[in-house]
């Protein structure tokens, strides 16, 4: 399958990047997700170097948006 995501790179890059609501470097993030700055689809790689806390209000703005913006 492609555009599977590792959830051992989430653990790191959290464990390296805590939550910006709680400080907490496991567990969940109330109003936060990883996001990854490009895109599984467009090529990016799944690691925590591509990896970034975003509010998830701003991750469904960019959702809808950053398919299309991919280098074609």
């Amino acid at each position: 399958l492609k555009n599977v995501r590792s959830a051992s790179a989430k653990r790191n890059f959290q464990a390296s990047n805590p939550c910006p609501a709680t400080g907490k470097t496991t567990g969940s993030c109330k109003g936060y997700v990883i996001d990854h700055k490009t895109p599984l689809a467009c090529g990016g790689a799944d690691s925590p170097e591509n990896m970034q806390w975003q509010t998830s209000s701003e991750a469904k703005l960019k959702d809808r948006t950053e398919r299309s913006e991919c280098a074609q």
